[in-house]
């Protein structure tokens, strides 16, 4: 079966990677656009607008990364079963868009924000596992990161262009939120018809070689060595991962740079991940994906030991934001390629959502037990918490890896 899939890829490619990871990659393109517009907003609008607690934040941060988590699993087990990924995939970019159009109904409610998080949250973790089957069943296993890395190099343009909308239109509107929320919906809504229209899967009745997909099959993967590793490893770097939000909080804050600089500060970050996300998915390739994932958590620890410098200003936030920026791109995709070659093809959606279900648990216990962090301590010893976290765990996950090589 894969070998077949293979073989229609490699028969239907535009340029380097298949028609479907390149339809896949517009509909991420323009489904991120729509979430980052919101995710840019959210710090402005909760923090320095509702005026929530560190401990607030935290608390709706942590739904937001953690809300994914079990779907991922029902997404990816429902995939295979009926060994129809787009269609999961559809209904789950279909929730998170419909989630945008609610959002001004609930107004100032910290609950109600939080629920819809939890809804749009609940999408991306429907969609997630079988859109990365369906990519990876696409390429041959020695392009898979190549694959993944242009997909994500896609998707980040939108994570780039976001911001930038809602930059545009807080200068233009003011800080109403409506026009935010409803131009996001248009963009989630169009990124849904090309899903529909553009991206094509095998036939129902083509069937993937491994086992018959079921929740015991699923959880039979974990017997594998090498596939409980890589969800250690991906779980307990997760857990020393702080989310977007706060890297970009304590970015404004540590520099000093205006506040009305924080909703374009994900832009350096989106515009390195773009630049890197392809070559790096390619050198992940030929020297490994696994090194090239560690690389990533080392970069990131570059990118927390800057938030320690005595002196701000741009000069530190660019060189964060950019070592930000290199990290997703040597870590994201490669995280999905790197799994993918330990799963069987009628297992591939339901194997991917196992590896991220635990990254998702860990990194929202990260965001809450950050956000309980910085509320009760000084930003500079928050920031030394988290130094100490990721290099603990890099030290644990190296010697892992080394004896069990």
């Amino acid at each position: 079966m894969y070998i077949a899939s293979a073989r229609a890829g490699r028969g239907s490619r535009l340029g380097s990677v298949p028609p479907t990871v390149v339809a896949l990659g517009t509909v991420s393109l323009l489904t991120d656009i729509s979430a980052e517009m919101i995710t840019a907003f959210m710090p402005v609008y909760l923090l320095f607008t509702l005026h929530l607690s560190y401990v607030q934040f935290g608390l709706i941060d942590g739904i937001y990364t953690g809300a994914t988590a079990i779907l991922r699993l029902v997404g990816g087990h429902v995939a295979d079963r009926l060994r129809r990924p787009k269609l999961i995939a559809g209904v789950g970019y279909g929730l998170s868009a419909s989630t945008k159009l609610l959002f001004p109904a609930v107004g100032a409610s910290t609950f109600g924000i939080g629920a819809l998080i939890a809804v749009d949250r609940a999408g991306k973790g429907l969609r997630t596992a079988p859109r990365d089957a369906l990519i990876s069943l696409s390429v041959p296993t020695e392009r898979l990161g190549t694959a993944f890395g242009v997909h994500r190099g896609m998707d980040t343009i939108g994570a780039l262009l976001g911001p930038i909308v809602t930059f545009l239109l807080l200068a233009n509107l003011g800080s109403a939120p409506t026009p935010i929320f409803v131009v996001s919906f248009g963009f989630a809504a169009v990124g849904l018809i090309v899903l529909m229209f553009f991206v094509r899967e095998r036939p129902v009745a083509e069937v993937p070689a491994g086992p018959r997909p079921s929740i015991r099959a699923g959880l039979a993967l974990l017997a594998d060595r090498r596939f409980r590793r890589a969800c250690a490893v991906a779980g307990l770097l997760g857990l020393a991962t702080l989310s977007d939000v706060f890297v970009f909080v304590l970015v404004q804050r540590t520099t000093e740079i205006s506040i009305g600089a924080l909703p374009l500060l994900p832009l350096l970050t989106a515009g390195t991940f773009l630049l890197a996300a392809a070559p790096l998915g390619r050198l992940a390739d030929r020297v490994g994906r696994w090194p090239m994932f560690f690389a990533g958590h080392l970069l990131l620890l570059g990118v927390y030991l800057l938030l320690l410098a005595p002196s701000g200003g741009y000069v530190v936030a660019v060189a964060a934001l950019v070592l930000h920026g290199l990290f997703y791109a040597a870590t994201d995709g490669v995280l999905s390629a790197w799994a993918s070659t330990m799963i069987p093809a009628s297992l591939r959606a339901s194997g991917l959502s196992v590896v991220q279900t635990g990254q998702a648990l860990a990194r929202l216990t990260s965001s809450v037990a950050f956000g309980f962090l910085l509320q009760y301590t000084a930003i500079g010893t928050a920031v030394l918490v988290a130094v100490g976290t990721l290099a603990a765990a890099l030290l644990v996950v190296a010697q892992v890896t080394r004896t069990s090589a």
